[in-house]
């Protein structure tokens, strides 16, 4: 009987612990402890790390020159796309002295990038070079100058912008004509190279025409009004004025624009300025390039942010040079008048 007893209390421990084995469940997670509440709160509540903000300076090479000013306008406008980026804007007022000044502060005060258009480049030269020594960024913009190791340029190609135009005048200019020539300051890029290209597509295949009166008008449309003045006195008849941009171009045809003798004198300049437009569409200058500043903008600031950012090390890129004349300014018109360049 004591046997019996004791195996059926051995049976019923043994089921038990099978029962017991068959109840249990995974252990649960423990629950954090208020310490680790409270640390994990205050880890996701803070505010992500502040989006870097570079100092960006661009010194303007006039802010007189319509060209210079429509750039400078474009590129504060495209600024305003880039939160990470803090531009500001500086005056040359076509000196070489205010502007190397100007880049010497830049560096003084630390920016991140300078960007340089440049009133004569081989006079700016020396100090993009300091910003590049430096360890600053520098990108130089209209015109580009070349060969300063660790600099970056965006630019157009004036070889082509005044070829546009020269291989166009070609089959315009009469035979024997007397031309005038404006040119942009001794030593800029863009200046030389129009010249220069004026002289090889032109001058060289015309060689019936010409020149009764060229001169350096620094871009300016005060001095181009001088010299035309002066060769109008000068001269019976003058047939073209060829300009190395747009603003001596309507400097000089502001001269002769109630003068009867020239009322069908051919006018060429290079930029693609409102004014240029306006005067192409009234059939009072022939034709012009169009140097896009919304395009050179876009490019400049999308150029700073890479290299700010680390996306590239150096570049260098240009814009097209479209021809526009009278067959097609009406789009170009279009494109300003978006822009609110024209009302």
């Amino acid at each position: 009987m004591k046997k019996f007893l004791s195996i059926a209390v051995s049976l019923m421990l043994f089921g038990s612990v099978l029962a017991g084995c068959g109840a249990s469940k995974p252990a649960e997670q423990a629950a954090p402890a208020p310490a680790e509440k409270a640390a994990t709160a205050e880890k996701a509540a803070e505010p992500a790390p502040a989006q870097k903000t570079f100092k960006v300076a661009y010194v303007a090479r006039a802010q007189s020159d319509s060209f210079a000013a429509w750039l400078a306008n474009a590129v504060k406008d495209e600024a305003k796309k880039y939160p990470n980026i803090k531009l500001d804007v500086f005056d040359g007022q076509a000196s070489d002295e205010k502007e190397n000044s100007m880049i010497e502060n830049a560096i003084t005060s630390k920016y991140d990038l300078v960007i340089v258009q440049p009133n004569n480049g081989e006079a700016q030269r020396p100090y993009v070079e300091k910003v590049v020594k430096a360890g600053i960024f520098a990108i130089t913009t209209n015109a580009r100058i070349s060969g300063i190791e660790g600099a970056s340029s965006v630019d157009a190609q004036p070889y082509e912008q005044a070829a546009v135009n020269a291989r166009a005048a070609i089959n315009q200019i009469p035979k024997n004509a007397k031309v005038v020539v404006l040119k942009g300051p001794s030593g800029n890029f863009h200046a030389d190279e129009r010249r220069k290209s004026w002289q090889t597509e032109f001058f060289d295949k015309r060689p019936d025409v010409k020149i009764v009166g060229e001169q350096i008008a620094n871009w300016n449309k005060d001095e181009a009004m001088k010299y035309m003045e002066d060769w109008v006195q000068a001269n019976d008849k003058i047939d073209a004025i060829i300009a190395m941009n747009d603003n001596m171009c309507a400097g000089a045809l502001e001269v002769v624009k109630n003068n009867p003798k020239y009322k069908d004198v051919l006018a060429y300049g290079v930029d693609g300025t409102a004014e240029a437009m306006l005067l192409i569409k009234e059939g009072k200058m022939t034709s012009t390039c169009l140097q896009n500043a919304f395009e050179l903008a876009e490019k400049l600031l999308d150029t700073s942010n890479k290299l700010l950012t680390g996306q590239q090390k150096k570049i260098d890129t240009d814009i097209g040079n479209p021809l526009v004349n009278k067959e097609n300014v009406d789009q170009y018109i279009e494109i300003l008048k978006k822009s609110g360049a024209i009302k």
